[in-house]
C-alpha cells in the first residue's frame, strides 16, 4: 500500500479521546515515547491522576464538547465511542481542527465470524427493533452499533481516516481476564482443560503493539481499514510459553470441541478465547495491517506483562472444580 516503515516521521500533536484505561492508555504511552504533543479529552472519572505530563480536556462526547473548540490537532484518536451519535459528534468537532481521524472499531463489526475474515467480508447490520443509541445487556447489536460509528466517524469526520478492528486485546492493565486466566491457571500447576486440536490458530492482539501501530498510523495519516490481531500463535504454543515463564509443571489436557459443547463448557469467558463458532475471530487475514506496519513482539512479552500487571478480573475462567469435573468426564468417555 505505499505506508511508510513503522517508526516516527514527525512530532504531532495528537488527541487522545479517552486515554487512560486500557488500549487509549497503550496509545498515549507509545505516543509520549516518540516525543509527541499529547492532548487526553475526557470526563476525568478514570484514573485521572495518570499522565500528569500531558494536558487534560474535560468534558462528555454525549454532550459537552466545547473544550475541543478552537484548538488544533495533527491527528485524534478515537478508542471509547460505543454508539453512533457519539462517533458522529467527536468526529465533527475536529472536522476543521484535526488533519487524520482514527477510529477504533471491532473484528465483531462482521456480519459472519464463523468463516474467516479478512476486511472485505460483510459488516454486520442492525436487527429490525434493535437499538441504535444504547448497547443490548446481550451485547447482541454490538457489532452492528460498531458498523455504524465506524461509518459515523468517517461522515463526520470528511477526511483521512482509519478504521481498526482489534481482536481480543491483551496485555497490561487487560481489565477483561480473558487472556490472563492463561498465564495464571497455567502458573497454578496440575492438569490444565484445553482446547483441542493444539495447532489450531489463537488470535490476539498485545496492548502495546497496538497502541505503538496506532500512533504510526496517525503519524503517517495512512487511510482505510485494518484488522489488528497477532498470527502464527497455537494455543499449544500459548500454554507453552505460559509454562515457560512461571515455571509451572502444568499438563494441558487437550479436549475435543464436541465434548465440551456436550459438558456446557461455555465459550469466550468461561474457558476464555475458545470459540466453537465464531471461528473466524481465529483465523482473520491481518496481512494488510503487517504491510501498514503491525510488528508483533514476542509471546512470552506479552505473557510476561499480563502476570506482571494484570489480574484475573471480570469472571473469565473455569472454576476449578468444573474443570476437573470436565477432564475428569473426559478420561472416563
Amino acid at each position: 500500500m505505499g505506508n511508510p516503515p513503522l517508526g516516527s516521521v514527525r512530532a504531532v500533536k495528537l488527541l487522545v479521546l479517552g486515554g487512560t484505561k486500557f488500549l487509549g492508555r497503550a496509545v498515549v504511552e507509545a505516543a509520549l515515547d516518540k516525543g509527541h504533543d499529547v492532548t487526553l479529552f475526557n470526563r476525568g472519572r478514570t484514573n485521572p491522576d495518570l499522565f500528569p505530563e500531558v494536558e487534560k480536556l474535560r468534558g462528555d462526547r454525549d454532550g459537552d464538547l466545547t473544550s475541543l473548540s478552537g484548538r488544533s490537532w495533527d491527528a485524534v484518536v478515537d478508542t471509547s465511542a460505543y454508539v453512533p451519535q457519539q462517533a458522529r459528534a467527536s468526529a465533527e468537532a475536529v472536522a476543521d481542527s484535526a488533519g487524520h481521524y482514527l477510529f477504533i472499531s471491532s473484528l465483531s463489526a462482521y456480519a459472519d465470524a464463523s468463516r474467516p475474515l479478512d476486511e472485505d467480508s460483510p459488516l454486520a447490520e442492525r436487527e429490525e427493533g434493535q437499538p441504535d443509541d444504547h448497547l443490548l445487556e446481550d451485547f447482541s447489536n454490538y457489532g452492528a452499533l460498531k458498523v455504524l460509528c465506524e461509518r459515523s466517524a468517517a461522515d463526520g469526520f470528511g477526511g483521512p481516516t482509519a478504521i481498526v478492528r482489534p481482536g481480543l486485546i491483551v496485555g497490561p492493565h487487560d481489565p477483561t481476564g480473558r487472556f490472563t486466566y492463561w498465564p495464571h491457571r497455567v502458573a497454578r500447576g496440575g492438569e490444565v482443560l484445553a482446547p483441542a486440536p493444539a495447532n489450531s490458530q489463537v488470535q490476539f492482539i498485545d496492548v502495546r503493539d497496538l497502541g505503538e501501530w496506532i500512533v504510526h498510523l496517525s503519524e503517517n495519516r495512512v487511510e482505510g481499514p485494518f484488522n489488528a490481531a497477532n498470527r502464527d500463535v497455537t494455543w499449544e504454543a500459548l500454554l507453552e510459553t505460559c509454562s515457560a515463564v512461571t515455571g509451572s509443571d502444568a499438563e494441558p489436557i487437550w479436549i475435543d470441541p464436541e465434548f465440551l459443547m456436550e459438558q456446557e463448557v461455555g465459550q469466550w469467558m468461561e474457558l476464555p478465547m475458545w470459540l466453537y463458532e465464531d471461528t473466524g475471530l481465529h483465523a482473520t487475514d491481518v496481512s494488510r495491517a503487517v504491510a501498514a506496519g503491525l510488528t508483533f513482539r514476542p509471546l512470552d512479552e506479552t505473557v510476561r506483562g499480563t502476570l506482571d500487571q494484570a489480574e484475573t478480573t471480570g469472571g473469565a475462567g473455569l472454576e476449578p472444580e468444573q474443570e476437573a469435573q470436565v477432564i475428569a468426564a473426559w478420561k472416563a468417555r
